[in-house]
């Protein structure tokens, strides 16, 4: 899938199939995480894959939506290092979906509950000056789900999406409303 039609194409999704990642899918996706930018180079990142569904189901009560969680058929919790530098996060998280996108899988972030860090913490055995700053859930789509579909016209996505246009959202030089 070309990269431009895998980020304006990209859809969250919640409800997944039974069918499991293989591991070269995983792979890649972990390895778009891997590539993205952080301040100063920093990485301040590591990656816990849940794959098993007693463990997700354990850690589910911890964050927002555990239904995503529970369904799944991986996950992909990114730990910070260094809690300030939560942007980087959002970098690698989108990576990673952008990346299952363009190889056919779906994905949805995911946070942890602000009374369950401690647990969590708990659960997953990082350090004290660390925090998961997103969960990543990944699985093929169930049916009624988006699925991606690599032969899509970027422009004929763009005109289904429902997002605001341009010219209401872009200034330039000084803001506008």
């Amino acid at each position: 899938m070309d990269g431009y039609l895998a980020v304006v194409a990209k859809r969250e999704v919640r409800r997944y199939t039974n069918r499991s990642l293989d591991d070269d899918v995983l792979t890649k996706i972990l390895q778009a995480g891997r590539a993205s930018g952080s301040a100063k180079n920093s990485q301040p990142w590591r990656f816990i894959v849940l794959r098993d569904r007693a463990r997700r189901a354990e850690l589910a009560a911890m964050i927002m939506a555990p239904r995503n969680l529970e369904g799944c058929a991986t996950a992909i919790a990114v730990v910070l290092t260094n809690e300030r530098l939560r942007f980087d996060a959002g970098r690698v998280a989108q990576n990673m979906m952008v990346a299952a996108w363009a190889l056919g899988v779906g994905s949805c972030v995911n946070s942890v509950r602000p009374d369950a860090q401690d647990r969590m913490r708990e659960a997953l055995g990082y350090p004290a000056e660390a925090t998961v700053g997103t969960i990543v859930t990944l699985g093929y789509p169930a049916p009624g789900e988006p699925h991606p579909d690599p032969k899509a016209k970027p422009e004929k996505v763009l005109s289904r999406v429902d997002r605001r246009p341009l010219e209401e959202i872009v200034s330039y030089e000084r803001y506008t409303s």
